[in-house]
């Protein structure tokens, strides 16, 4: 069953959204599904001690992402 909610954006939020949900050619409540199915992956590998990294191989650096 799905339920309707109402979400309050910032003009800046609202524009990521719509920019994210042109560049992958889906719709925003598509785009918000995927956001929350990845911070809830992301959040239980935290919680088993795994930690996120992003690598640049060009440069061969890595920074570690995160999460509150």
């Amino acid at each position: 069953m799905k339920k309707t909610m109402t979400l309050n954006l910032t003009d800046a939020e609202m524009r990521a959204l719509e920019q994210l949900s042109e560049t992958k050619d889906l719709s925003k409540t598509a785009v918000l599904r995927q956001a929350l199915k990845l911070y809830q992956l992301v959040d239980v590998r935290l919680q088993q001690g795994g930690k996120f990294f992003f690598e640049d191989e060009a440069k061969k650096e890595k920074a570690e992402l995160m999460v509150l």
